[in-house]
C-alpha cells in the first residue's frame, strides 16, 4: 500500500512540474527526428529493417531518459531534507524505492505509449510482423526497466543529481561496452564480460524480434540488484 502511494507521489511531481514534460517531450521529438532520417527518409529499405532501426534509437533514448528521470529520485530528497519525512514515515525502505522506481517506470511508459504510431506508419508502405512490434517493445520496456534501476541505485548514494546522474551514465557506458572489453580478456573473463554487455548481447535480440527468457532474466536481474543495493543504502542512513 505504502509502496503506491510513494508511486503516487512521485508519479504526481513529474508529472505536475516541467521537468517530466520537459524530458518527455525532448525524448520523443529526438525519437520522431531520427525516425525520420535514419527509417522512412534513409531511401528503400524493407520494412523489418525500419523497425529495427526504430528500436535501436528508441533504446537509447530509453536508457538516456531513464537516466534523467531516476537522477533526482533520491538524491533530491536528501538535498531538500525530505528524506527525513520518508524515514519517520510508516513505509519501509524497500517500499519507498519500490514506489520510485515504479513511478519512473510509469512515465517511462507513457513515453513508449506516445511512440507507436511510429511504427505504425510502415503500415502505410510496407508490412511487419506484430508480434515483432510487440517483442521490440517488452525489449525497451526490460532495458528500461535494468536502466532505472541503476539510477536509483547510483542516486541512492549522493545528495546532489549531477553526481548521480554521472554515475549511473558511467555503470551503463561500462556495461554496454562490455562486448568490446570481453575481446580484450582471456577466459573465465571473456565469458562474464560478453554475457553483462547490455545491449549487444541481450537487447539486439528483441530488437530484431526474437524473444529469448534468458535476456528478460538478465535485465530483471540487473532490476533487482540495482533495487536491492538502494533498499541497503536506505537502510543504512536510517541507523546512520
Amino acid at each position: 500500500m505504502y509502496t503506491f502511494t510513494v508511486a503516487r507521489r512521485d508519479l504526481g511531481a513529474y508529472l505536475h512540474g516541467y521537468a517530466g514534460y520537459v524530458i518527455l517531450s525532448a525524448a520523443l521529438f529526438i525519437t520522431g527526428l531520427l525516425f525520420q532520417v535514419r527509417g522512412l527518409g534513409a531511401g528503400a529499405q524493407y520494412s523489418h529493417d525500419i523497425l529495427e532501426t526504430f528500436f535501436e534509437n528508441c533504446g537509447g533514448l530509453v536508457m538516456i531518459t531513464s537516466i534523467l528521470l531516476t537522477m533526482r529520485s533520491l538524491a533530491e530528497e536528501r538535498q531538500m531534507g525530505t528524506d527525513v519525512l520518508l524515514f519517520t514515515s510508516p513505509a519501509s525502505d524497500l517500499q519507498v524505492v519500490l514506489g520510485k522506481y515504479l513511478a519512473a517506470l510509469g512515465v517511462l511508459t507513457i513515453m513508449l505509449a506516445l511512440t507507436v504510431y511510429m511504427p505504425a506508419l510502415i503500415f502505410v508502405n510496407g508490412k511487419v510482423s506484430p508480434a515483432h512490434i510487440a517483442t521490440g517493445y517488452l525489449g525497451l520496456f526490460a532495458l528500461g526497466s535494468a536502466t532505472i534501476a541503476i539510477g536509483i541505485a547510483s542516486s541512492s548514494l549522493f545528495k546532489s543529481q549531477l553526481p548521480a546522474g554521472i554515475l549511473a551514465a558511467v555503470v551503463v557506458v561500462t556495461m554496454l561496452l562490455g562486448w568490446m572489453l570481453s575481446d580484450k580478456t582471456d577466459a573465465p573473463f571473456t565469458d562474464v564480460l560478453a554475457y553483462v554487455a547490455y545491449w549487444d548481447k541481450h537487447f539486439t535480440t528483441f530488437q530484431e524480434g526474437r524473444l529469448h527468457v534468458r535476456d528478460l532474466v538478465y535485465y530483471g536481474s540487473i532490476t533487482f540488484i540495482g533495487l536491492l543495493f538502494a533498499t541497503k543504502v536506505q537502510e543504512g542512513r536510517r541507523w546512520a
